[in-house]
């Protein structure tokens, strides 16, 4: 049975994929390699994985102006993300992604979205409706 995740409605497409998940906050800007679509920083949990067509669910957002226009770089390059699911977004991601078109919602009902989702979840994010549900 699929179950649904309620969450302040967010910014984007309905999309659906596989979950690339921990329980670590999130800088466009210092975590990533842009170029290769892979977290690059070695002290990120997700360090050496491939975000790239992934939904990524995560802590928190950090980062200043750069971080937004990265997620556009991003989208540009195809080498980016199909949605971002955080416990927690800034104002500043928040324009990135709008800017990029990029998916993204945060503040879920249930709880902790890094302890209610799991690497290899396939999930439907519905940024509009304001839900993520486990299929």
């Amino acid at each position: 049975m699929n179950k649904i995740l309620k969450c302040h409605p967010g910014i984007g497409n309905k999309v659906e994929g596989i979950v690339l998940c921990a329980n670590d906050n999130f800088s466009a800007r210092y975590d990533l390699d842009r170029i290769n679509g892979i977290f690059s920083r070695p002290q990120h949990k997700l360090f050496g994985k491939t975000y790239k067509d992934k939904i990524l669910v995560l802590n928190e957002s950090k980062g200043g102006v750069a971080s937004a226009w990265m997620l556009y770089e991003m989208k540009m390059r195809d080498v980016v993300p199909k949605a971002i699911i955080f416990n927690k977004a800034n104002t500043i991601l928040a324009q990135g992604a709008a800017l990029a078109n990029l998916s993204m919602c945060d503040r879920f009902e249930d709880g902790d979205i890094t302890s209610l989702l799991k690497t290899g979840d396939n999930v439907v994010v519905d940024p509009v409706l304001g839900f993520v549900e486990i299929i």
